[in-house]
């Protein structure tokens, strides 16, 4: 497996961790509709909240949240829509960006911003 790969996935892992931590109920993991994929699914009071994952070994280009494209955020909102009606949820839906990048010692330091994007975001 790919370096990046290794790093993307331990930081899922993190962005798990951190939301059990604060209460959040993780209820999938890289759940996939056609070719688009939601990093985690996860239940929070009466919301569902769609977390795309973004990690990057550095900021010297751009903020890893800042990777979440137009383009991107259709094909979460298309795989969210998916996930909803296939599992019969109706409620009201929350799209957040975990962006993980090492500070200056290498440590793993997670932003964690909410209602980061709307579904008409993707329009």
């Amino acid at each position: 497996m790919a370096e990046h790969n290794d790093f993307g996935n331990i930081a899922e892992n993190l962005a798990a961790d951190f939301l059990e931590a604060k209460n959040y109920r993780i209820l999938a993991r890289n759940f996939r509709y056609q070719r688009a994929e939601i990093d985690i699914v996860a239940e929070y009071g009466n919301l569902l909240v769609i977390v795309e994952v973004k990690a990057r070994g550095t900021d010297i280009f751009m903020e890893p949240q800042e990777a979440v494209t137009k383009k991107k955020i259709k094909s979460i909102v298309l795989c969210a829509d998916f996930y909803m009606q296939h599992n019969n949820i109706d409620k009201e839906v929350r799209f957040d960006i975990i962006g993980v990048l090492p500070d200056k010692s290498g440590k793993l330091q997670i932003t964690h911003i909410e209602d980061a994007f709307q579904s008409f975001d993707a329009n």
